[in-house]
């Protein structure tokens, strides 16, 4: 059920911070400046920025905590509920948006962006990993057993719909020739439909591996299934309702765990130049 709330909520609060800014806007050209909307505009601008930002100009990774967003949406809100008041030209239905938005961009920090008691046990450094089948983007099974012999990384990601897992794909894109140096098997894993998987492997041809985690079965044998992860909304493009939750770990050429991220939020993850140095550290203990 909480996961049902998480998927609606992040439908719906960027669409509300958009009509916020909007009903903002068209107030602020009437007759009579007012400092209650100013902040409402400030509020709902900064909202609709950062969510349009993930997708205008994606990046891999966030701080938890957004302050220079957090800072200038309290700043609206100040604007908006205080000032509003002092001089005395305060809308009330204004007001009561604005504060709505401010719960919800807490919300959206402190409860939407985290997972809550993710399971570290099966993915600990120094246990083997679990064989699993996914497919690749041809639909033939592949167990990861193959990977065996050589280092593998595997960085289960939600789709091509998440901008900060496509932001992430291309920073190790970018370490491309690093990792071919260290003999790494790459492979890139998700639920979503082969389709989308084929169009990211026909757009880089890196020799990494674009995988298939069909019904979510490798996710679910490893502990990192996310039930209804996906936005609600996203089913139209045939993505499923379930998803994984953002996880690297890196094998050696036995097949052991050496390193794993099991980020407790979304929008914080490791950058690729940590992938490199728990290679470096594995070839200099052999």
């Amino acid at each position: 059920m909480k996961n049902i709330l998480k998927s609606i909520f992040i439908s719906v609060f960027p669409a509300f911070a958009l009509y916020i800014l909007i009903d903002s806007i068209l107030h602020l050209a009437e007759p009579g400046f007012s400092i209650s909307n100013l902040g409402s505009t400030i509020i709902s601008l900064s909202i609709v920025l950062f969510f349009a930002g993930l997708f205008l100009k994606p990046t891999a990774r966030t701080s938890r905590n957004l302050m220079v967003f957090t800072s200038i949406i309290t700043i609206g809100l100040i604007v908006n509920v205080f000032v509003g008041r002092i001089y005395k030209n305060q809308d009330l239905v204004g007001s009561s948006m604005s504060i709505l938005l401010y719960l919800g961009w807490w919300l959206y920090i402190k409860w939407y962006s985290v997972f809550e008691k993710r399971d570290k046990n099966i993915l600990k450094v120094g246990n083997q990993l679990s064989n699993f089948e996914v497919e690749d983007i041809s639909k033939n099974n592949i167990n990861s057993s193959s990977f065996i012999g050589r280092p593998a990384i595997y960085l289960f990601y939600r789709g091509n719909w998440c901008p900060l897992c496509m932001a992430q794909i291309k920073k190790i894109a970018n370490q491309y020739k690093e990792l071919e140096k260290r003999g790494v098997a790459m492979n890139f894993i998700s639920p979503q439909p082969h389709q989308y998987s084929n169009s990211l492997a026909k757009k880089y041809q890196l020799g990494f591996n674009f995988l298939v985690d069909t019904n979510n079965k490798a996710a679910k044998q490893l502990g990192i299934f996310s039930k209804n992860g996906i936005p609600f909304g996203f089913q139209v493009m045939k993505y499923e309702s379930d998803t994984v939750m953002p996880t690297v770990v890196i094998t050696n050429s036995k097949g052991e765990i050496i390193f794993a991220d099991l980020t407790d939020n979304y929008r914080v993850r490791p950058e690729p130049e940590t992938f490199l140095k728990v290679l470096d550290a594995m070839k200099n203990n052999e």
